[in-house]
């Protein structure tokens, strides 16, 4: 295969990166270990937890990014499981990119996958792409002839879409840059963020023997992932994270995750190329929390946004799945009916990058595909029912099978639920400890049903 001229940079959502703290892993899950690493990770709180007064710099704690997580990873409390990057680095590698690596006698490479400090602000990872990718981009155009003009495309998960924002807006990448595809990147923030904030870890974890509350509140990249819409509902309306007091939480902080948003955005309006090179994958069709309320000093989440279910990945709402100056119905969004957690991963997703990527017609789907809309947990403890609730955006009975595997790829429940008018709520009992991921999709080969993957993590 002839190998591609442009440069490909891979960029991980949070909490897709390797951390070491000099010689010791303190976040890295493999197959079979999600529950082992949550309690290394928890053995290493106090030397993670960052500064008050941190800012956009790095700690000079010891801790450092490794690579890219290839398995499933989640910590509850912080975000949402995630599937590995393994697939979509195979299937660009398949189109001829071959990894860069930092040996002076291999050849060049055009795929560089960049691990970062997701504690991080966004800001200072943003600044320190330009060191990684820079130097790696013009070993590459040395070579001369066809890839002496070579300019980056940046592949981006979930907030690794805002790191590259940053670099591309504020620190002169966008002379490098030719396009970026997002997955599943909160534009506009995430109330699930918002959530996790103000509630802290989730109410009766206490077997975890692991509270990431003050990690959580420490970290300026959760305060970038704050939603920057009106999400709040207050005085009869909504008001942003700036126009409330947010219990819990420093004032300054949630400010500075609203002064993000708009520094992005102004540059952004400021350069009108930067819409043209923007390719955002967004996920649809599944239960999101789109708006909040304040009850009690905690946050309540809201799947509905006035009145309208407008739906999302899960975690992020189709509201804050785009930039602020594109509309929800615009045909500059690509639309995949699928989780956050396994956007990066989705057929259709990769079949999207393929077609950026070679300009060469690809078959997306297959056409008069079925959606669905799959409503489950991230987390229950053990001895809790998970319920799987599915139901398709057209109302129609579809026959689908309910497949639940651990983490080393062995089927530990399989079903095939009744369709049923509105859809049908499947309860599984006796998961054993440990992540797990659901995979509900059509049942014979050829199935017009487009398939839903989530994760959930089984604590005991």
């Amino acid at each position: 295969m002839t190998m591609p001229t442009d440069f490909v940079v891979v960029l991980p959502g949070i909490l897709g990166s390797t951390l070491r703290h000099d010689d010791h892993v303190v976040w890295a899950p493999s197959a079979g270990s999600a529950v082992r690493a949550i309690n290394t990770f928890g053995r290493s709180l106090k030397r993670l937890r960052l500064p008050d007064d941190i800012g956009d710099e790095p700690p000079e704690d010891g801790v450092q990014p490794v690579g890219l997580m290839p398995d499933l990873h989640v910590l509850p409390g912080l975000w949402t499981p995630v599937k590995g990057y393994d697939r979509l680095l195979k299937r660009l590698r398949s189109l001829g990119y071959q990894e860069a690596t930092a040996d002076p006698d291999a050849p060049p490479g055009n795929l560089l996958p960049v691990a970062y400090d997701w504690r991080l602000s966004n800001r200072y990872n943003g600044r320190r792409l330009a060191g990684i990718v820079e130097p790696a981009l013009e070993r590459w155009r040395a070579q001369g002839g066809p890839y002496a003009d070579a300019k980056i495309t940046f592949v981006c998960h979930s907030m690794g879409g805002l790191v590259a924002r940053w670099y591309i807006e504020h620190c002169g990448g966008h002379e490098i840059t030719t396009r970026l595809i997002t997955l599943g990147t909160p534009y506009r923030g995430s109330a699930k963020a918002l959530e996790q904030l103000v509630n802290g870890a989730r109410k009766g974890l206490g077997p975890l023997g692991v509270d990431l509350t003050d990690l959580v509140r420490s970290m300026p990249s959760m305060y970038h992932l704050l939603p920057e819409y009106a999400c709040i509902e207050h005085a009869g309306d909504l008001a942003k994270t700036v126009e409330t007091t947010l219990p819990e939480l420093d004032t300054k902080r949630v400010v500075d995750g609203a002064l993000f948003h708009r520094q992005l955005a102004d540059a952004e309006a400021a350069r009108p190329d930067s819409l043209d090179s923007t390719h955002a994958i967004v996920g649809i069709r599944q239960p999101t929390a789109t708006t909040a309320r304040l009850s009690g000093g905690r946050i309540e989440l809201v799947d509905g946004y006035r009145g309208q279910d407008l739906f999302g990945d899960a975690t992020v709402p189709l509201v804050a799945a785009c930039r602020g100056d594109v509309w929800m119905d615009s045909p500059l969004l690509r639309r995949i009916p699928d989780r956050h957690g396994n956007l990066q991963r989705n057929r259709a997703a990769l079949d999207e990058i393929e077609g950026i990527l070679t300009a060469r017609p690809i078959v997306i789907r297959a056409p008069g595909t079925v959606d669905l809309s799959v409503d489950m947990p991230d987390l229950i403890l053990a001895g809790e029912d998970l319920a799987v609730g599915v139901a398709t955006v057209d109302g129609s009975r579809q026959a689908v099978r309910i497949t639940v595997t651990d983490e080393i790829g062995r089927m530990v429940d399989s079903r095939t639920p009744k369709p049923a008018p509105g859809g049908t709520v499947t309860t599984i009992t006796d998961l054993p400890p440990g992540a797990h991921t659901v995979e509900v999709g059509g049942i014979a080969p050829g199935s017009p049903v487009s398939p839903v993957t989530g994760m959930v993590l089984v604590w005991g």
